[in-house]
C-alpha cells in the first residue's frame, strides 16, 4: 500500500522534516475554484441536495409516517432487478422494513441524470421519483402524497 501526505510523516516518525513543497518544486496544490463558486460542488453533491430538498418537503407533511425511514442515493441500481420490477432501469426503489431494518428508499443518480434534459428537469424528476417511492411506503397514490406531483403525462 502506498502512503501519502501526513501518513508518510507519521510512518517515518517525528525525525522526518515536514514537506513544504511537492516533488517538482511547484508548491502545494490548492483548490482550482473558490468554495463559493457553483462549480465547486460535484454533480453527486448537487444531486444529494436535490434529494434532501425533496425529502424535507415531504417530511413537513408526512413527518409522523416517515419517522425512522432512511433515504439514500446510489449511483446505479444493482444489476439484478427486484421481483416486482418489469421493464427498464429503475430510478428509485422502496425497501420495506425487514428483520429490524427500517423502511428504506434509494434514489439512483445516474439513471435519473441520464433522463433529465436540464437542471430544472433534473430537480423535477428527482422530486417525482422521491414522491413515487414515498407513496409506495405510505400505500397511497403519488398525487395524494404531493398534490404538485406530475407523472409526466
Amino acid at each position: 500500500m502506498r502512503r501519502r501526505g501526513a501518513d508518510v510523516v507519521a510512518a517515518l516518525g517525528p525525525a522526518a522534516p515536514a514537506r513544504r513543497r511537492d516533488r517538482r518544486g511547484r508548491g502545494l496544490r490548492g483548490p482550482v475554484l473558490p468554495m463559493g463558486a457553483p462549480a465547486y460542488r460535484t454533480r453527486a453533491e448537487r444531486f444529494d441536495d436535490l434529494v434532501l430538498d425533496a425529502v424535507e418537503d415531504l417530511e413537513r407533511r408526512w413527518a409522523r409516517q416517515l419517522e425512522g425511514a432512511e433515504f439514500a442515493v446510489e449511483d446505479v441500481p444493482p444489476s439484478n432487478p427486484a421481483p416486482w420490477e418489469h421493464g427498464g432501469v429503475p430510478l428509485g426503489r422502496y425497501f420495506p422494513a425487514d428483520a429490524g431494518l427500517p423502511h428504506r428508499i434509494v434514489v439512483y443518480r445516474r439513471p435519473i441524470e441520464a433522463r433529465a434534459a436540464d437542471p430544472t428537469d433534473l430537480a423535477d424528476l428527482v422530486r417525482d421519483v422521491v414522491v413515487e417511492q414515498v407513496a409506495h411506503l405510505l400505500g397511497r397514490g403519488p398525487e395524494e402524497v404531493d398534490p404538485g406531483y406530475d407523472d409526466g403525462h
